[in-house]
């Protein structure tokens, strides 16, 4: 594409240089660049794109997006912007061809439940003739085919050019989870969703936000937003009623609202709720009276909160009650998220993602309606992130676990031993016993050892996750894989 053609997209660009260049795609890592490629350059949190531009032009770029016009290299064609994460995110569209305008796009943001509700919708979705990819944490999928990623949501042209790849495969919608960061800084920008949904706000991330208040607003960029561009068909946020900054969001939305829940007067509501060890089984009602019983594979009052914001996704795209009912119950899980492990044991060893303190709450409490012995906990805390959740964290786990095992998460630059004594500030006032192991793998063998027949351990944490981050590098760590090995040895005579 030339590249006069793509700085036509954005309004408040000044062009340096020769605007008549071939530009052959995007790059925002000097590292990555190849020939002919436009380079922006971000102002980062550790370092400034604009100090890699001359590295970028070695490798071959030929155009620069700069905040700075003297950061482009002598020779070079560039545009100067005020913002070039948002320049960023227009000139990615443009080169993909705008993929978003054609794909039903539907957006899931929240602190918790984002990756199980994405999930959902596309297993409703694609049970139903609606071929669906999907982006967020875990991975990126399309059709049979699974890519990894880096982060939640993908930097403006990895998320353009995938979506890009979405079209081109066929799907004829889009799922993805979209992240507090991504929308403050800008990476889903030109992103046409349709459908957004809200599942809750509960503390996290505010070493980044500063304060709840900034977290709320960024969440609700989504939903400010929806119905934006020209496309046809549905739009709809679909917003968690039983959350209070749920209520708050209801009057943002400049598209129509569809609120799920558990309490009286949800347009689509669940009730006579069952929770049991291995699922939930639980009553949905929709605004136009149908009313549908649903079993489903994944347990927790909180899975069936994720369960009925995908069913309003499904019933704003035309699926009847029971359609999504079938899928449902067909439906197998995501992994890392309250994820058994079995390996013939007496007691139950469940993995979960659970890394806030609500989220620690929600899988506990589950475990409290149908444990018939006790309940142990082994987690830590992500290392360089929010340090106002840890004592909470540990608030939570006092509250309902029997037993505690605290041990090192990602813990990266800091201490590991500081991150734990911070837990521990709110660990200790409830008098739940705990141990500390900072060796995770030792830790997770310390616990399972405590298995008694009918109790339930909870590794937290981690879920999916395959690798663990220090300060000197990044090794390659499962919990699943560490605790079906550990189980093994135990049962052996």
């Amino acid at each position: 594409m030339i590249w006069s053609e793509l700085i036509k997209v954005v309004p408040d660009g000044t062009p340096v240089g020769n605007t008549a260049v071939e530009v052959t795609g995007i790059a925002y890592d000097s590292r990555h660049v190849e020939a002919n490629n436009v380079f922006c350059a971000i102002p980062g949190f550790r370092t400034d794109g604009h100090l890699f531009c001359q590295e970028a032009a070695n490798r071959g770029a030929t155009a620069f997006v700069v905040e700075r016009a003297e950061a482009i290299p002598a020779g070079k064609s560039g545009v100067v912007v005020p913002n070039a994460r948002r320049a960023m995110a227009l000139i990615a569209d443009k080169f993909y061809g705008s993929p978003s305008a054609r794909l039903a796009m539907i957006g899931v943001t929240g602190t918790n439940g984002k990756t199980t509700t994405t999930h959902i919708v596309r297993a409703l979705l694609e049970a139903n003739d609606i071929p669906t990819g999907l982006t967020g944490t875990l991975y990126t999928l399309m059709g049979q085919d699974t890519y990894k990623v880096s982060r939640t949501t993908p930097e403006s042209p990895d998320l353009q050019s995938l979506l890009r790849h979405m079209v081109d495969r066929g799907m004829r919608a889009a799922v993805m989870e979209v992240s507090s960061h991504a929308l403050v800084l800008s990476r889903v920008d030109q992103v046409q969703y349709d459908v957004g949904v809200f599942t809750n706000l509960t503390q996290d991330h505010l070493d980044f936000h500063k304060d709840f208040e900034s977290y709320f607003q960024a969440k609700a960029l989504l939903f400010r937003h929806l119905g934006a561009s020209s496309k046809t068909g549905p739009k709809a946020a679909i917003i968690n009623i039983d959350d209070d900054y749920g209520k708050r969001l209801i009057p943002m939305s400049p598209v129509p609202v569809l609120t799920y829940g558990l309490t009286e007067g949800a347009d689509i509501m669940g009730s006579m709720v069952t929770v049991g060890s291995r699922g939930v089984q639980f009553v949905a009602s929709f605004p136009n009276g149908e009313r549908q019983a649903v079993e489903f594979n994944m347990t927790g009052r909180f899975n069936v909160l994720n369960a009925l914001a995908a069913m309003a996704v499904g019933y704003v795209y035309g699926l009847s009650p029971r359609q999504m009912a079938e899928a449902l119950a067909r439906y197998p899980g995501v992994p890392g998220r309250f994820e058994r492990i079995d390996e013939g044991q007496p007691f139950t060893v469940i993995v979960d993602y659970a890394h806030t303190p609500d989220g620690m709450e929600n899988v506990l409490k589950t475990a409290r309606e149908f444990t018939v012995g006790s309940i142990g906990v082994l987690f830590g805390a992500g290392g360089d992130r929010d340090r106002g959740k840890r004592a909470l964290m540990g608030e939570a786990a006092g509250r309902y676990a029997d037993w505690v095992v605290l041990t090192a998460d990602n813990p990266r630059s800091e201490d590991p031993m500081d991150i734990i004594n911070q837990i521990a500030d709110g660990l200790k006032p409830t008098q739940t016993p705990f141990e500390v192991e900072l060796d995770r793998e030792r830790a997770i063998r310390l616990a399972l050892q405590k298995g008694q027949p009918g109790d339930v351990i909870f590794i937290l944490g981690k879920g999916h996750e395959t690798y663990q981050i220090y300060r000197d590098g990044t090794i390659h760590f499962d919990d699943r894989e560490i605790a079906r090995q550990a189980l093994r040895e135990i049962k052996k005579p």
